[in-house]
Parts: C-alpha cells; structure tokens; sequence
C-alpha cells in the first residue's frame, strides 16, 4: 500500500530502498519556508540495525504487511532451526542467526511468533520470558553482598547468564528474553 508522509506511523513496516523497515520514531516538520517533511527512525526488520531517515512531502512511501505464524521451537539442525507451525504441523527451517542470541534460552517446544514476508521467513519473535533450571552455579562467597553482586550461571538449555550471588544449582529462574537479563527466582 502506498502512503503520503503524513499516514506514517509508529509500528509499520515500510519498504525502503529494498529492504524492510519497522518505524519506531516519527516526526512531522512543517517549516515556515519550504514544504513539510517527516523524520523518521526505522529499524532494519531483517538486519536489525537502527537508521535515521528524513522524507520529503512529495515522497510516497510503501507499506508492506507482514504475515505472522504461530510456531513452536522443534529442534536445531546445524545452522538452521526447525519450527513447525502449531495450526498445520508444516515444519520450516530458518537460519540459526534470527535468533542466536535468545537461542541458548529456549527449550524445545517454545511457542514463538515468526514473521514472513511474500512467503519467506524474515524474523523470530520469541516470548518476552523463559524459565528455567540452574544446572551449574558456583558457590557465592559469604559475605559478599555489597552492591548487585553477580555470578555466572548456566540453564538447562546451555545458555549463561549473570544472576544475584544468591542463585544456586537446582533453582529455577526467570529471564527476559528481550534483553536477556535475570528477573526472579521462581518457586518449583
């Protein structure tokens, strides 16, 4: 769909110069002299670098819709992840980059959502949350409470992360996937 600056919105997805981008920050300019233009600040959907881009009022620009699937984490087959589809079974492989930061964080059967465009997979949508076990924690030295004190601990799933000293092997955990951060402690 095509749209003047002035139907540009936080949210959307725009195609510009070939590649797909999410708005984050919109700005409309009207200067006394000259014509009005929007500032704009996209995020590259499949790159997921940030730019700042100005639009001038002549300018029309695309919308694109993205379709999005409900889908669970099956397994890891080299550098691809297997998803299937929780309405059909259909199972997809996506490239282990769309998510190899959250990746060591999530179990198998993890419901994600994943975005596709014209048919293809362009991103991975995990849950905001994971909980999980502490399989390995070295012991915090007593006393050692001062401050936000932090170890290094590792999940079921072979991910590691920084938690409170008070954390140890066999507690269950909450971490925020979006940036991968200890949350709570959470009763078994």
């Amino acid at each position: 769909m095509v749209l003047g600056i002035t139907e540009v919105k936080k949210g959307m997805v725009l195609k510009v110069e070939n590649d797909l981008f999410s708005v984050i920050k919109t700005e409309f300019v009207n200067p006394g002299k000259g014509s009005a233009f929007i500032r704009t600040k996209l995020k590259s959907v499949i790159k997921g670098s940030s730019i700042e881009r100005t639009f001038k009022a002549a300018e029309k620009l695309e919308e694109v819709e993205l379709e999005k699937r409900s889908m669970t984490l099956c397994y890891t087959e080299g550098e691809q992840i297997v998803f299937m589809d929780v309405h059909d079974f259909e199972q997809i492989y996506i490239p282990a980059e769309y998510v190899e930061d959250v990746i060591p964080f999530m179990k198998e059967e993890t419901q994600v959502e994943i975005t596709f465009y014209e048919g293809k997979p362009i991103g991975v949508i995990p849950p905001n949350f994971s909980i999980l076990e502490v399989t390995y924690a070295e012991e915090g030295l007593k006393g050692d409470t001062a401050g936000n004190a932090q170890k290094k601990v590792t999940v079921q799933t072979g991910g590691e992360i920084n938690v409170p000293i008070f954390i140890k092997q066999g507690d269950v955990i909450k971490i925020d996937l979006r940036d991968l951060s200890y949350v709570e402690r959470v009763n078994k």
